[in-house]
């Protein structure tokens, strides 16, 4: 979804046309597999970073396009919301420049962005969800003013033919109902990307899969909604539900949901493209003139553009990537289930530890995916999401185990196994993971914090639930910046 698309009304002709095309486009990328047209002999990693706006007291801002124009730089793109702004950080090789370089070369964007963001009255936060949101903030007006999101809109609802219903329990419950999908916005997410062959995407894509549930018990930041404290990663219900295309007779009916963890482990990184044309009618039936097999034949890569926008509109935890760059295509695993920060170093962390334990588990003599069933792996997304670090989670040979034995024990070494093999020396690892450690260690990551926090502030000052949530978000910020890794931050 991240290209441009006009304000428009799709007719059944567009619907015939766009089907017509998304199989010839497939029907190319099957003959660019069979032919190994895909570029990876050296894979890049990329990182990209969901961020909200605030003010200086830490409510949310309205300011996207003024923050936006004020940045003045093609890395940055807006979002869904308008309190909602993305980075795009290049691509690169995971070792490239030295052991400090990335979190470097983050660090002074963001910096940047900030200090722009404040000339115009915004302020930047990484989270998952700002705890400040409040649920008139994501009404239509809260959208963003880029035709491409109100055009979703449109047909989100036109496919659903009712409101969304919101329902998440957690220690609190909220139930409730939008006419938008501007609640979509209020997930703030990191997202890693990792270059594959195509020979090799169907390991990487299942591995990535199988560890998605430690990976957002470590990770969890999102314990807040609306003033209401529900999961520790409260991103993962509220984006399955809040970009739903069924109603309730059709969920029945057992027709797949558009954010979808999958159903099966794959054997090519096809099958995932397959299935986006076989399960989901198209949201936005926009045709390319391009002809996929003209391009191919005459020796050039084709866009594939339907095939792509179809794909930006089918939010799986883990995407398939398909992309063309200085004219030659690649392969990429999106990893889409992290929440934002809390700080670089966390975000940093948590992509060593990613990077290096798929690598881990592609290079075992047998692969986990053959060992675990692939609803166990569904079932610890959930587990994790609503428990974070106190969510006991499945792992073959381990049974069902809390997730900080489970990474000490056996998954934290397989991660430094498998930066080594991506050529990271150890004392570029252990500050990286040590953190990951760490947080198994005390048991904390920002979603703990968040909530002690809060608590602390609520029974200690009685100044109301909402006024308690701001200052711990002024707080966060603070600890933020500093860059000090959530487990370390203080509850005082």
């Amino acid at each position: 979804m991240g290209r441009d698309v006009p304000a428009m009304v799709f007719t059944r002709e567009d619907r015939r046309r766009y089907r017509i095309k998304m199989q010839e486009c497939l029907d190319a990328f099957e003959q660019m597999l069979r032919e190994a047209r895909f570029e990876f002999e050296r894979p890049q990693v990329g990182l990209e970073i969901e961020l909200n706006l605030v003010n200086a007291s830490g409510e949310p801002v309205m300011r996207n396009t003024e923050v936006l124009e004020a940045i003045a730089d093609a890395a940055w793109a807006t979002e869904l919301g308008r309190f909602n702004l993305e980075i795009n950080i290049p691509p690169r090789t995971l070792t490239a420049g030295g052991p400090d370089a990335w979190e470097k070369e983050i660090r002074d964007a963001l910096n940047h962005a900030e200090e722009r963001a404040a000339a115009v009255g915004a302020h930047l936060i990484m989270v998952g969800i700002l705890p400040t949101l409040r649920q008139s903030d994501v009404s239509e007006a809260g959208l963003s003013e880029d035709p491409r999101y109100r055009l979703l809109n449109e047909q989100v609802f036109a496919a659903r033919g009712e409101d969304l219903r919101i329902d998440v329990d957690g220690v609190d419950r909220l139930r409730t109902y939008a006419d938008t999908i501007t609640p979509e916005a209020a997930c703030t997410s990191t997202q890693f990307h990792l270059q594959v062959s195509p020979d090799d995407f169907a390991d990487y894509w299942n591995a990535a899969q199988a560890i998605a549930g430690v990976q957002v018990a470590l990770a969890a930041n999102s314990p807040f909604l609306f003033g209401k404290e529900l999961w520790h990663e409260t991103r993962i219900p509220l984006f399955e539900q809040a970009t739903d295309t069924r109603s309730e007779e059709i969920k029945v009916q057992g027709v797949r949901p558009r954010v979808w963890f999958g159903e099966r482990w794959i054997n090519s990184v096809f099958d995932l493209f397959e299935e986006n044309l076989r399960y989901f009618p198209a949201l936005l039936p926009l045709c390319d003139e391009e002809d996929p097999k003209e391009t191919l034949d005459g020796g050039d890569a084709p866009q594939l553009a339907e095939l792509t926008l179809q794909n930006g509109t089918i939010y799986r935890w883990n995407r398939p990537v398909y992309a063309v760059a200085h004219d030659k295509p690649h392969l990429r695993v999106e990893n889409r289930v992290l929440p934002a920060g809390p700080t670089v170093a966390d975000v940093l962390a948590n992509g060593a530890f990613y990077y290096g334990l798929t690598r881990g588990l592609v290079d075992e003599e047998r692969p986990v995916w053959s060992r675990m069933s692939f609803s166990a792996a569904e079932d610890n997304l959930h587990a994790a999401a609503r428990r974070g670090m106190d969510a006991r989670l499945y792992w073959p040979g381990m049974g069902e185990v809390p997730v900080s034995e489970l990474v000490l024990r056996r998954l934290l070494p397989l991660a430094h196994q498998g930066l080594e093999r991506w050529g990271m020396d150890a004392a570029w690892r252990e500050p990286l993971l040590g953190i990951i450690e760490q947080r198994c260690v005390t048991g904390r990551n920002g979603a703990v914090w968040q909530q002690e926090m809060f608590h602390h502030i609520d029974d200690s000052t009685h100044v109301g639930r909402h006024e308690a949530l701001r200052r711990m978000t002024q707080q966060y910020i603070d600890y933020m910046h500093l860059n000090a890794p959530a487990h370390t931050w203080p509850v005082e």
